[in-house]
């Protein structure tokens, strides 16, 4: 018993009094910070009005190459309308040069620290990244940053009283800053588990006064540092499911910006309710999955399901593929269709836009999206293979999706009277002219879509 209170006294030396000095000790690591230089003032650009572009795909080549790909593909992208580029984890991971970055290991090594095999990390260096902020600064983008602080990983061996045995949780990162130690894991001295673990890594303990301080309530926390000296404009966070709502929200109000959650959930009042608590958007799981069973089993009524968009379009961040899911196979093109008619705010994949769908295709869609589609959704119609959705703003839209194997028509009733309507996808050559009682006929290609509003 003596043996076992020795070593905790220990322990609390080597951890958690840094918890009660806190501000000392983040004084002390002050000259152990990179040399990055502040970014610029961002109140200028916005998140959310355009469209997200998803700026990374699964297994992105090795190198150090990425982050000069993306900064040399943001001038098209911004002149194509995307307003915002989502980033993949972008601090050494414990696979280092070959982590996708949801390992992560030093949260303030963004490519200048020779740890974890390499110096920079899978996708560039400390000045590159800087670079690629600056150019999407430059082209009025703003820039996501992906944040994973659920698990860790990379961490040396220790003793571990509340285990009773060695667990990987001795983190002494070469920046010097948030070192980590068995009481800011799972199990520790508050409670034993948290709200879900991951993969067997080890999870932070967000009670811990400790780690709060290092997220989010320190002048050097990550979230203070990434915005105010990297110039991240915005935040996504990985795998909310394992921590508590309001961690984001806490995270967000210190560095402010944008913010939304990855609950993969498909139960839409599940995400309406975990946007509440955090004061944050989630990915529209919701959609999404009833997009997929739409698509794929040829069913067009399912796009008439509950969704977070309907609940609360302020909140939706809605999607079509992402780097963890890739279901929708057929019509695929249609579903950016529907996301980019509808409301939400709507992520490009980079594998879409950049070499799988039809580029042309896709920026038609999200000159509509910027352009027409305003207002609140009225649903027409919809069956096995037709939607049609109403957009009731100005000047608003009317979306009409064809899965069947034939042009169809259909009489429509919209908010204009007397006047010249035109598909902008230029999938039709009609320019119908609206009734005095506002209705028209339309048409739909095959396996197609068209989007018409006033001319």
């Amino acid at each position: 018993m003596k043996c076992i209170f020795t070593m905790l006294i220990a322990a609390l030396l080597l951890s958690g009094c840094s918890k009660d000095s806190d501000a000392l000790y983040e004084g002390e690591q002050q000259n152990k910070l990179p040399s990055e230089t502040s970014q610029p003032e961002t109140a200028g650009r916005s998140i959310g009005s355009k469209v997200m572009m998803q700026a990374f795909y699964w297994d992105v080549p090795a190198g150090g190459t990425w982050w000069n790909t993306v900064s040399g593909k943001v001038p098209s992208w911004a002149s194509a309308g995307i307003d915002a580029i989502w980033l993949p984890p972008a601090t050494k991971a414990q696979n280092g040069p070959f982590s996708m970055g949801y390992d992560p290991f030093d949260y303030y090594d963004f490519g200048s620290y020779n740890q974890m095999g390499s110096t920079e990390t899978r996708f560039g260096s400390l000045s590159e990244i800087q670079s690629l902020i600056s150019t999407a600064h430059n082209n009025d983008l703003s820039v996501i940053a992906d944040i994973v602080i659920n698990h860790n990983s990379g961490g040396a061996s220790q003793y571990n009283p509340f285990t009773s045995g060695s667990t990987y949780t001795d983190f002494q990162p070469a920046s010097g800053l948030f070192t980590r130690s068995y009481y800011d894991f799972h199990p520790n001295d508050v409670h034993a588990y948290d709200s879900g673990s991951f993969g067997g890594f080890p999870d932070l303990c967000h009670d811990k006064v400790y780690v709060q301080n290092w997220l989010y309530n320190n002048s050097n926390s990550i979230a203070k540092y990434y915005k105010n000296v990297m110039g991240f404009d915005g935040w996504r966070f990985d795998y909310v499911k394992g921590f508590e709502p309001w961690v984001v929200k806490n995270f967000k109000n210190a560095a402010g910006g944008f913010a939304v959650g990855e609950y993969w959930d498909g139960n839409a009042a599940t995400l309406d309710w975990w946007t509440g608590q955090a004061e944050a958007s989630a990915f529209d799981f919701a959609c999404y999955y009833k997009m997929r069973d739409a698509f794929g089993n040829n069913d067009l009524t399912q796009l008439n399901g509950d969704m977070l968009l309907k609940r609360n379009s302020y909140r939706a961040v809605t999607f079509v593929a992402n780097h963890d899911t890739d279901e929708i196979y057929n019509n695929k093109l249609l579903a950016y269709a529907y996301i980019l008619t509808h409301e939400g705010y709507p992520c490009v994949f980079y594998r879409d836009y950049e070499e799988w769908l039809d580029k042309n295709k896709l920026n038609n869609l999200i000159w509509i999206h910027n352009n027409k589609a305003s207002g609140g959704t009225s649903y027409l119609y919809a069956d096995n293979d037709e939607y049609v959705a109403r957009r009731n703003g100005s000047p608003g839209l009317i979306v009409y999706i064809n899965i069947s194997n034939s042009w169809q028509e259909r009489w429509v009733d919209t908010n204009w009277s007397n006047t010249v309507i035109k598909d902008f996808t230029g999938n039709s050559g009609w320019e119908p002219t609206t009734q005095g009682d506002s209705w028209v006929k339309i048409q739909a290609p095959p396996n197609s879509y068209t989007v018409w509003s006033v001319k």
